[in-house]
């Protein structure tokens, strides 16, 4: 069964630890946001995507889901030594050597697909990652303080700003790469993970050509979402912050809503069984109930294993 992931931040790297278990690496696509990305001292820096990568290389931290597991920061270390005002962001030696690679080849002239290939060639990963789009788009928090580059206001400020809104400098000129297209054709179903819907989905799905093609598709191909959120708190970061600051109410219907031109089904927690039937009844969407937090490997395998169950059962129904 050939799958295709929407994965940014943590969310979604999580289920994808699980999916490895179950399905062969080889018959996973992930495609990556890229409004997470950014210039940092002339290093092109793509977060989501080297999460990704990393899990597939058997090198990510998992304690804290971003960065290279055991490494180092003599860089940063010394780079404080010297002055310079670099340590709000945490780039490890080994994480380092990524990020420069990244840039010389984008600098040479490669796309940013073409670059993610060759370091997953170079990583040994049998998955597949591709970016959203080759096209830079960032994101900015509108705050209290000032608009702030998602980094900032994750990392730098800690979440801790009010947040007043959210926008997507680049995404109206960001178009789908071939790759993605290609990817998406070739699907038995697509997987939107549990990532904040709101800086790390939509930035996706609203990519030229890309949601379009998710729309065309539902009806042929099951297109299944995991929400991340549990009542009105999710699993890490600040969806609840972003969705009230785009009219939302914090909640997995609000996630229902957004999502509710691109999927067939969705899978939400069992504590959030009269969302779910509300889901239904109201926007018409085939939801499923489950355990949805996944604390360790066996959590993450079996919701892993749920939601494959429920897109061959779905296959099913739809062959009768």
């Amino acid at each position: 069964m050939k799958l295709v992931v929407l994965s940014g931040g943590t969310g979604t790297p999580k289920l994808l630890e699980g999916l490895r278990h179950v399905v062969p690496e080889e018959d996973i696509t992930v495609v990556v946001n890229v409004a997470d990305n950014f210039w940092w001292n002339d290093l092109y820096i793509a977060p989501d995507v080297d999460t990704v990568l990393y899990l597939f290389a058997n090198i990510l931290d998992t304690g804290k889901y971003w960065g290279i597991k055991e490494d180092t920061f003599n860089f940063l270390q010394q780079a404080k030594q010297y002055g310079l005002d670099w340590t709000w962001f945490n780039i490890g030696d080994r994480d380092l050597a990524t990020h420069i690679t990244r840039t010389l080849l984008m600098k040479r002239g490669y796309t940013l697909t073409q670059v993610t290939k060759y370091l997953a060639s170079k990583l040994r990963i049998r998955a597949t990652v591709l970016p959203a789009t080759d096209n830079h788009v960032e994101t900015y928090v509108l705050t209290n303080i000032g608009n702030l580059h998602i980094q900032e206001y994750l990392v730098k400020y800690r979440m801790e700003p009010e947040v007043h809104g959210i926008t997507f400098l680049g995404l109206e000129k960001a178009k789908v790469t071939r790759d993605v297209i290609t990817a998406l054709e070739q699907a038995d179903a697509i997987i939107i993970g549990p990532s904040n819907t709101v800086n790390s989905i939509l930035p996706i799905l609203k990519v030229q050509g890309l949601g379009e093609k998710i729309k065309e598709l539902r009806g042929e191909v099951p297109v299944v979402a995991i929400s991340p959120i549990v009542g009105n708190r999710p699993f890490s970061g600040p969806l609840h912050k972003f969705l009230k600051a785009i009219g939302y109410e914090p909640s997995s219907y609000s996630v229902a809503e957004i999502l509710r031109d691109y999927v067939d089904a969705m899978v939400v927690d069992v504590r959030d069984r009269e969302v779910g039937e509300r889901i239904s009844k109201e926007l018409e969407i085939y939801v499923i109930t489950s355990n949805i937090v996944m604390t360790d490997l066996k959590s993450k395998i079996k919701l892993a294993r749920e939601v494959v169950k429920i897109i061959e059962s779905m296959k099913q129904c739809r062959k009768a």
